[in-house]
């Protein structure tokens, strides 16, 4: 069955049309936001799977169960070597990909 009149967007077009596109204040400052959530829920779920509390993370890190809640909840900037730690703490894996200059750069 074909849907007859339907028109098909992606999603790239349609953040582009209502958050702006790329490289515009409003749509860094939407990605960075994205950003920290996808680093919070991720460090989320590896502590969960671990058993941990925000507590017992926070203790094999050396900071405070709060700084672990802001760091899940993306209601803080942490400090890069603090998330570094934390996914040690958790014995996690961490890939980045950089993109410069319509280069794309994989550190493993």
């Amino acid at each position: 069955m074909k849907n007859k009149g339907m028109k098909t967007t992606s999603l790239e077009a349609l953040t582009d049309k209502f958050i702006g596109k790329k490289g515009t204040p409003k749509r860094d400052a939407f990605e960075y936001e994205l950003t920290l959530e996808l680093i919070g829920e991720a460090i989320k779920q590896a502590r969960k799977e671990r058993n941990l509390t925000q507590e017992q993370l926070g203790e094999l890190v050396g900071v405070k169960k709060s700084q672990i809640s802001k760091i899940e909840n993306s209601l803080t900037d942490a400090r890069f070597e603090t998330i570094l730690k934390v996914f040690r703490a958790l014995n996690a894996k961490i890939n980045f990909n950089v993109e410069l200059l319509n280069q794309n750069i994989n550190l493993t």
